[in-house]
């Protein structure tokens, strides 16, 4: 059992399906109710999320599992390689045999850190799968296949695995593939990875980012430049809350809202 600091879980598990394993909090969808009964602060959580995600591509790697970012993580990382400052979660995929791998070894392991000197203790990292896993159909109650949680804040990361779409190739569609969250790609969009950082630490993206992002997102999504109350800054490549002095020295010289351009 991990410990918590907590006297009792936080969770909504009587509003869940029966059969749903992971349950979010009481009080915020992106939170572990074991571990936390309050959301983090603006200021502290993107703090919290880096971490996150540092110690999980960290661990990943010592491990050898194939592992990369996607969804929203992935616009992060288009745009200046780091997570949004308005997220709250970060999403990544794996393949169908390393995620066998983590279930058959790593089920349950706690893993210790310490990144910071501000850290005396350092922070514990929990990864957890869900013994619904192996389910290769469309499960909304357990579309995600394994979390890394912070034993501390409760944030965690979604851990979701691409597997071959067979009813799709059984049709003669060759290459198709799928997630348990409907998500649809074909091999040639992943694979072969892309080597890239995120976070200042070493990641990887799929082949055909801007094509998935596109389909998930919309082309604005890749161009424009204010959004979720923030702005982006393309001289610090940084995005920052919305202030008039900001979009000031941002949009002078009559530039528009948007941003980078698309690569074909």
């Amino acid at each position: 059992m991990v410990r918590t600091h907590l006297d009792r879980a936080h969770q909504k598990i009587e509003e869940d399906e029966p059969e749903k394993y992971f349950h979010e909090s009481s009080f915020h969808e992106h939170y572990d109710g074991r571990f936390a009964d309050k959301q983090v602060n603006y200021q502290d959580k993107h703090r919290y999320l880096r971490m996150l995600i540092q110690t999980y591509l960290s661990t990943m790697n010592d491990i050898g599992a194939e592992t990369w970012i996607m969804h929203g993580t992935l616009l992060g990382w288009w745009w200046n390689k780091r997570i949004m400052p308005w997220d709250s979660d970060i999403d990544v995929m794996m393949s169908e045999n390393s995620m066998h791998h983590l279930a058959l070894y790593y089920n349950m392991s706690v893993h210790h850190y310490r990144l910071s000197d501000s850290e005396q203790n350092g922070r514990d990292y929990l990864l957890e799968i869900n013994p619904h896993y192996t389910n290769d159909s469309i499960d909304n109650s357990n579309k995600i296949d394994a979390r890394w949680i912070d034993t501390d804040t409760g944030l965690f990361i979604d851990i979701t695995t691409l597997r071959r779409n067979t009813t799709a190739e059984a049709l003669g569609d060759e290459g198709a593939m799928m997630v348990k969250d409907n998500h649809h790609f074909y091999y040639d969009d992943i694979f072969p990875l892309r080597e890239t950082v995120f976070e200042s630490f070493p990641a990887k993206v799929p082949y055909s980012y801007a094509d998935i992002l596109i389909e998930e997102y919309g082309e604005e999504a890749l161009s424009r430049i204010i959004f979720e109350n923030h702005f982006f800054n393309r001289e610090k490549k940084t995005w920052a809350p919305v202030r008039y002095s900001n979009l000031r020295s941002g949009l002078r010289g009559g530039t528009s809202n948007r941003g980078r351009e698309i690569p074909r």
